[in-house]
């Protein structure tokens, strides 16, 4: 070939690659709208409920459908509702009070769920007490709901000598609980779903369907980033013990930031759930500030998988009002008034104004619950911040099983140039 011919050659136009669609970010939806998408099949074929949203109330508190078949139009008793909300408003009380402390020294890190309450503890809300939850940052208060005492709650964010569940050594926020099967947050992206899809493999080879336990690995929409999360899809989708799918709830709290990376940098795809089509695993969205819509979902996903359906993957889009954690200033990094549109959607005001329409509560008693829940927060933590630290010992348990020589003479040295300072 000439050099004229290749020079020609080379100044050929290469033809236009069509560049895939952008994910459609929920920061810019009319997210007040009054509609909803059909309840979902939670069945590896339905599209549809993958990338639509499923809602059970408008932003002010009104059934989108009063349906006679379900009880009270909507299928949700008003125990559960008024128990979700009682939940929800402690979150609130707690994440204020640990902001406040932490931009004052008195904590050195936290990272609130503000906003999203409703999709943290109608999750939980779902779940049964034998189930087993493997959390991400914003998960704490599913703990609280199953009972974990605010005293070590509160005590594992100082590292005091109450703090039963890490004894001091652990971040703050990183709760763990054996008793209440929640499992000790790891702050590597991700990891705990493939732990979570262990987790589950072991309760379905030691227990029979239809009545098996359920394992939830929560992660934000971050860490859907993260090798860890292909991972986890991938044996989610194979491993069928027994012949049956596993009893795994894999479920993404949609905020739409990691931390200062918006979800439409994360993936091209429409939404996240619909990334289940590739795994071989049901998935659907479900609006995450909608109390009642998560829990409806959640309780029908948690049985599905109970009787050995395929693992569910659920999407709850709401949106991250606050920091990622105290750690950073999202007015650097994203558009504020977006925020706002978000924080007059708040999920707790959404479940109060339904439960005041069904006249169970009166303004006066949310205010009035509140304010309860402020005065326990601020009376325990009076009492918390008196403990002292761990004891230096507690530096060297845990390692074996009996301390040996080394260790003991370490422990010796250690407490010898304390005694002398």
């Amino acid at each position: 070939m000439s050099s004229k011919s290749k020079s020609a050659k080379s100044q050929q136009k290469l033809p236009e690659v069509q560049a895939p669609a952008a994910a459609v970010s929920p920061a810019v939806l009319d997210f007040a709208q009054r509609d909803s998408a059909p309840f979902p099949k939670l069945t590896r074929d339905d599209e549809a409920a993958m990338r639509s949203i499923f809602r059970v109330l408008t932003p002010d508190g009104l059934p989108i459908v009063n349906d006679p078949k379900l009880e009270n139009g909507t299928g949700v008793a008003d125990d559960d509702a008024l128990a979700m909300l009682r939940s929800m408003i402690r979150v609130r009380a707690v994440d204020e009070r640990m902001l406040a402390l932490q931009r004052q020294g008195r904590i050195g890190f936290y990272g609130a769920a503000t906003g999203q309450e409703a999709a943290t503890i109608a999750a939980g809300h779902a779940l049964e007490l034998r189930d087993w939850i493997h959390p991400a940052l914003r998960e704490g208060g599913m703990a609280l709901h199953r009972g974990y005492p605010l005293w070590t709650y509160l005590s594992q964010i100082f590292g005091n000598a109450d703090d039963t569940s890490t004894k001091g050594r652990q971040m703050p926020c990183h709760y763990g609980s054996r008793a209440l099967g929640y499992v000790t947050l790891s702050s590597v992206m991700a990891t705990q779903m493939p732990q979570a899809v262990g987790t589950a493999y072991a309760m379905a080879m030691l227990h029979e369907a239809p009545d098996r336990p359920v394992c939830l690995g929560a992660i934000g929409d971050g860490a859907t980033s993260e090798g860890d999360f292909h991972v986890a899809l991938t044996f989610a989708g194979v491993m069928r013990p027994k012949g049956l799918g596993l009893p795994l709830l894999l479920y993404v709290q949609n905020n739409q930031w990691a931390i200062s990376t918006p979800v439409e940098k994360q993936t091209a795809a429409p939404s996240l759930a619909v990334k289940a089509l590739g795994y071989g695993i049901a998935g659907c969205r479900v609006d995450g500030n909608d109390a009642l819509a998560v829990l409806r979902v959640m309780r029908a996903a948690a049985a599905r998988v109970r009787a050995g359906g395929e693992p569910i993957l659920v999407e709850a889009v709401t949106y991250r009002v606050g920091a990622h954690s105290t750690s950073d200033d999202p007015s650097r990094y994203r558009d504020e008034g977006i925020t706002k549109q978000w924080a007059a959607l708040d999920p707790i005001d959404r479940l109060a104004k339904y439960l005041i329409h069904r006249d169970v509560l009166t303004d006066a008693d949310v205010a009035k619950l509140r304010a309860e829940y402020d005065d326990e927060v601020r009376t325990t933590l009076a009492e918390v911040e008196k403990v002292p630290p761990p004891a230096t010992a507690t530096l060297f348990e845990d390692v074996y099983a009996e301390m040996p020589a080394h260790l003991a003479r370490q422990l010796a040295e250690v407490e010898a140039a304390l005694a002398r300072v």
